[in-house]
């Protein structure tokens, strides 16, 4: 099969590679209609994170099931599903309680940027829709997969409640869904902190009520003037470097929570300061199974439409133009289309 490959900083390459064989009686394989890049895939495209040369990327996408294994009751050939980025059983103790994330038979989609996909534990990971979706609905359907549970989770973690204020650190689509995920739990107030216009106006529209530029201490100034400078009752971290953990926790009410879903790069926590005023925090890899069905039923119902954050589709055969796009902030998220 051709899929996306990464060879260094900034080369990313369609070939072929081999095709992935059902291993475990528990796998399934899936014919990617639509894949994206993630924000977390620009860590090592950017050189940020060690590389294996010839390594298949891609963690997101939707597909058809192509393929089974022996154990596999629930999904058949032809099956139109959702694919989380994060595998998991479904059963073990820590997913039962909510933590799929950390399932013991862990698995992660790594091609899907390519024109199949091997999932483990495919009855416990695996959603399916009602058939196979129109294709408008295709760019939502296909941000179930990591960046809209995962903004969800940011809010779930800061316990955002109905009528409070919140606050959304970073306007990448994670941030965004962040917003649309407040939203939805009934914040009032939802602060976005964004410097690009096009990014602050789909804010807006996914529930911003105001929208502060500013980076650093003068953006937690900002920040806590939109607030009555009392801070906000619930913070979501969805970039992953050390100043943006610093100004969501500074931005932070006493005894708040910070829910924090970037992926850490270089962070130290003021221990000492959160202590002082009761901030905690919380978060970390999505449990993308325990809100797919929640959020596959709000996609369907028209209650929301996370598939917004996806401003440019090309074919996969041009993802190394995606990965561009995303680095030069071109783009907010690119949706790749099948390679067939």
């Amino acid at each position: 099969m051709r899929a996306t490959t990464i060879h260094g900083p900034r080369d990313i390459r369609f070939e072929e590679v081999p095709d992935p064989e059902i291993k475990r009686p528990t796998d399934a394989i899936v014919k990617v209609v639509a894949g994206c890049v993630c924000g977390s895939d620009l860590w090592p495209y950017r050189g940020e994170n060690p590389i294996r040369r010839g390594a298949t990327i891609g963690h997101e996408c939707v597909g058809v099931v192509e393929e089974v294994g022996g154990e596999v009751r629930d999904f058949k050939p032809g099956d139109f599903v959702i694919v989380p980025f994060c595998h998991c059983d479904n059963t073990c103790a820590h997913c039962r309680a909510g933590v799929q994330s950390a399932c013991t038979n862990l698995g992660v989609t790594t091609s899907g940027q390519g024109e199949y996909a091997l999932v483990g534990q495919a009855d416990g990971s695996l959603v399916a829709t009602d058939g196979v979706p129109d294709a408008a609905l295709l760019p939502s359907l296909l941000s179930l997969s990591d960046v809209m549970p995962t903004g969800w989770h940011a809010a779930v973690s800061a316990r955002v409640r109905e009528g409070g204020t919140a606050v959304v650190v970073g306007d990448g689509a994670v941030g965004l869904c962040g917003v649309l995920a407040a939203s939805v739990m009934g914040a009032e107030t939802i602060v976005a902190m964004s410097r690009h216009e096009p990014r602050q106006q789909l804010a807006k529209e996914f529930g911003a009520t105001h929208v502060v530029a500013s980076r650093g201490r003068e953006g937690a100034q900002e920040v806590k003037e939109v607030l009555g400078g009392i801070g906000a009752d619930a913070v979501l971290e969805c970039v992953g470097t050390d100043e943006a953990m610093g100004t969501a926790i500074s931005v932070a009410r006493p005894g708040a929570m910070v829910g924090f879903v970037g992926v850490p790069h270089g962070i130290e926590l003021p221990v000492r300061r959160m202590f002082d005023r009761n901030v905690g925090v919380q978060g970390g890899m999505a449990p993308v199974r325990r809100y797919l069905p929640e959020l596959l039923a709000l996609v369907q119902d028209g209650r929301i439409d996370p598939g917004k954050v996806f401003d440019l589709t090309l074919p996969m055969a041009e993802v190394a133009d995606a990965y561009r796009a995303m680095d030069e902030r071109r783009a907010i998220k690119v949706m790749l289309s099948s390679a067939s």
